[in-house]
C-alpha cells in the first residue's frame, strides 16, 4: 500500500486518493454547522474509509452533534475534553472528560455540548454497505433541538430543514489544544 496525497482544500488537509496517510487534526479538514457544531473528518469524497467512520466533534454548549438517531452499526464515543448531555434511549446522562460510551446497534442516541465551553468528542463507528439509520420522535431530543417532527429512516428527509455544514473551522478554534 502507497501513502496518500493530501491537498490542501483551502479549508485544511485532505486524501485524494487511497492509502495510508498522516494528518494532525489542526491541520485536516473542518466543516461547521450553526446547528450541529464542528467535525474534522480525515477522509474525503476521494478517499472515502469503507470499514470505520472516525472524527473528532466540537460541540459548544446546548448544540447538538446531529439529531437523535439509531444506527444498525456500532459506534463509539470518548470525551476528551469539556461536557455534554448523552441522551440515550430516552435518558440523559452527564458526560465529561475521558467518559466513554459504547452504543450497540439499536440504540437510540445524540449528544449535546454542554458545561461553559467547547466540548471535544472523538467519535468512531462501524461501516458496512447494508447500513441503516432510523430517526426517532423524541420528546427529550426535542428540549435539545435533537429531534425530528415526523419518525424517518431518511436522513435527507431528517435534515432538510437544516443548512448544510460548510467548509470552516469550529468559531472556538484558538481554545482548542490544537490551535
Amino acid at each position: 500500500m502507497t501513502e496518500a496525497r493530501l491537498e490542501d482544500s483551502g479549508f485544511g488537509l485532505a486524501p485524494v486518493g487511497q492509502g495510508w496517510f498522516v494528518s494532525n487534526v489542526g491541520d485536516a479538514q473542518w466543516f461547521s454547522s450553526p446547528s450541529f457544531g464542528s467535525v474534522c473528518i480525515f477522509e474525503s469524497q476521494k478517499a472515502w474509509f469503507q470499514q470505520l467512520g472516525i472524527n473528532i466533534r466540537v460541540l459548544e454548549p446546548g448544540q447538538p452533534n446531529g439529531l437523535y438517531h439509531s444506527e444498525s452499526q456500532q459506534e463509539a464515543i470518548l470525551v476528551l475534553s469539556g461536557e455534554c448531555r448523552l441522551l440515550v434511549n430516552g435518558e440523559e446522562r452527564l458526560l465529561r472528560r475521558w467518559d466513554f460510551f459504547h452504543s450497540p446497534d439499536g440504540t437510540e442516541h445524540i449528544c449535546v455540548g454542554a458545561g461553559d465551553g467547547p466540548c471535544l468528542l472523538l467519535m468512531v463507528g462501524a461501516r458496512t454497505k447494508d447500513a441503516k439509520i432510523f430517526y426517532p420522535v423524541s420528546e427529550l431530543a426535542a428540549r435539545y433541538a435533537a429531534g425530528v417532527e415526523t419518525e424517518t429512516p431518511n436522513p435527507k428527509e431528517a435534515y432538510a430543514l437544516f443548512k448544510p455544514p460548510e467548509l470552516v473551522k469550529p468559531s472556538s478554534w484558538e481554545q482548542l489544544p490544537w490551535a
